[in-house]
């Protein structure tokens, strides 16, 4: 005759609580899912643009005014290299800035999912 094994009323648990677990985080992918359905990879190139514009905005004004001045006002030293530099270091400030406000609001984003039931 066959002999049924039966696991502990713990290990039920156990597996019970597990299971709602997966189930508990596939729903919450599924949330997000329906949520950010239009964000396409269109859209994570277009992030990557504003990054890009974030430092090259401020790169190419730099070297414009540091090539007025060299040409209004010359001297042994490059404005134009000088001020190249300096856009580069406010670009990436700026996008540093951008990739940090969207990150807060994924991660905040990711907050509300775990909130909500």
């Amino acid at each position: 005759m066959v002999e049924i094994r039966r696991t502990p009323g713990n290990r039920r648990r156990q597996i019970a609580d597990r299971f709602a677990q997966q189930v508990a985080k596939k729903e919450a992918l599924r949330r997000r899912g329906i949520r950010h359905q239009g964000e396409t990879v269109w859209f994570g190139l277009g992030m990557f643009g504003i990054v890009g514009w974030a430092v090259a905005i401020p790169t190419l004004i730099g070297i414009a005014l540091g090539l007025w001045i060299d040409r209004t006002w010359p001297t042994q030293y490059s404005w134009a290299l000088m001020f190249l530099i300096a856009g580069v270091i406010v670009g990436c400030f700026n996008a540093a800035y951008w990739v940090k406000k969207v990150r807060s609001k994924i991660i905040e984003d990711d907050e509300d999912d775990d909130i909500q039931p």
